[in-house]
């Protein structure tokens, strides 16, 4: 204002003449105004320069120009210093790491809360292709790219796999934007559903879409296995002097997985789960103790989930015994041994569907000469520790089939 004044009055003609009439107060002021709006528009007008340089550096600088990149920095600073700190920008959505833009923060925000549509409204044709990503670095060798869907969806149910890896699928989403597309596909989280529940989700309500259904739906886990600790005390012979009597402290462990075709394995050893978890990976583990069956999931009126499970002992072809056979007069009774097993299924800490608690164990011992069938019923006490789970990566490491 003072400078605009100061050039008012050092201006011909004005102030030399007492006899020319001297401008008043009102033109003044007008003069003055005009003069500070003029400037304040060239200050914009710097101002958003130097933005555009700014920001053409950012862009220079990700796609690895850092020469050029630099000439653009200084020349954005040299216009407005402090051009840095008058920008708020984030990644654009145009590209996938080739040439990244930065846009300013606006109200478009709300716009990105459902990444699906907003990824699939930018896809790419090309040669009336539909491109899902593009090469960062051009190379002569085929780009993953240039596969067709069909094929691209089918490495993707590869992923997953027949043990339902959808944690694998979810990081496979990460990479860009087409994957993140390919695995929101609603047919691969439909299968997924269907190999949990089977029939009973055939209907999507109360959920909007299958993911929503199978990350919220109460279920068991298959990428790791279910294990208790319990720890007792118990009294042991006296001594042959009879001054004392020993007390052993007895630990064993249960482990339970379970596998998406319905099947189920139950192991109660002393071993520690270092040693066992590991042979756990397959139904064909070489453990002798271990009981193998079937499950299936039950949801109750009062909306709790739980698991009910028939398994037996795992069966070993004996060799015949010819040297008592002409001794033996009376012969044993074969029997079938199996173990009802019902557990709840609920969640603990930040884990969803991680603890199983015990609500039935049974034992049903069936005679094939008779086909009698005897039941013992064990009360569940504080024997039966919960069991919480563990995930495994090595049971996911590799796929059998796909999904």
């Amino acid at each position: 204002m003072f400078r605009a004044q100061w050039m008012f009055e050092l201006a011909p003609g004005v102030g030399t003449s007492p006899a020319e009439p001297r401008p008043s107060r009102a033109a003044r002021g007008t003069l003055l105004k005009a003069a500070a709006d003029a400037k304040g528009k060239h200050e914009l007008a710097k101002e958003e320069k130097a933005r555009e340089l700014f920001l053409r550096a950012v862009e220079e600088e990700q796609n690895g120009a850092l020469y050029e990149a630099i000439k653009f920095y200084r020349r954005a600073m040299q216009l407005v210093p402090d051009i840095e700190f008058k920008i708020t920008y984030t990644r654009s959505p145009d590209s996938d790491g080739v040439g990244n833009s930065y846009i300013e923060d606006s109200d478009g925000d709300s716009k990105m809360a459902d990444l699906l549509s907003c990824f699939q409204q930018q896809l790419t044709f090309q040669e009336s292709v539909l491109k899902l990503c593009q090469p960062e670095l051009e190379s002569s060798q085929t780009h993953i790219s240039a596969l067709p869907m069909e094929v691209l969806m089918y490495i993707f149910r590869w992923v997953v796999s027949s043990d339902l890896d959808l944690r694998s699928l979810e990081q496979l989403s990460l990479v860009c934007r087409g994957f993140y597309i390919c695995a929101r596909d609603p047919e691969i989280w439909r299968l997924a559903c269907l190999k949990v529940w089977g029939r009973s989700c055939v209907k999507l309500v109360p959920y909007s879409s299958w993911r929503e259904m199978f990350l919220g739906r109460p279920r068991v886990r298959f990428d790791g296995v279910y294990i208790s600790k319990t720890t007792y005390i118990r009294q042991g012979e006296q001594s042959l002097d009879g001054f004392y009597r020993a007390w052993h402290q007895v630990e064993y462990y249960r482990y339970i997985r379970f596998f998406p075709d319905g099947s189920v394995m139950m192991l109660t050893t002393p071993e520690e789960p270092q040693a066992i978890v590991p042979r756990l990976r397959t139904r064909s583990t070489r453990t002798d103790a271990i009981l193998l069956g079937h499950y299936r999931l039950s949801q109750d009126t009062d909306n709790q989930t739980k698991v009910f499970a028939v398994i037996t002992k795992k069966k070993e072809e004996k060799p015949l015994d010819y040297k008592y056979r002409y001794f033996r007069r009376v012969p044993v009774q074969e029997a079938e041994h199996s173990f009802h097993v019902g557990l709840q299924l609920c969640s603990s800490g930040h884990q969803r569907f991680n603890k199983l608690t015990w609500v039935h164990h049974s034992c049903h011992i069936t005679y094939k000469s008779t086909g009698e069938t005897a039941v013992s019923a064990f009360e569940i006490d504080k024997m039966y520790t919960p069991l919480f789970f563990a995930r495994v990566r090595s049971y996911t490491a590799f796929s059998e089939r796909p999904l």
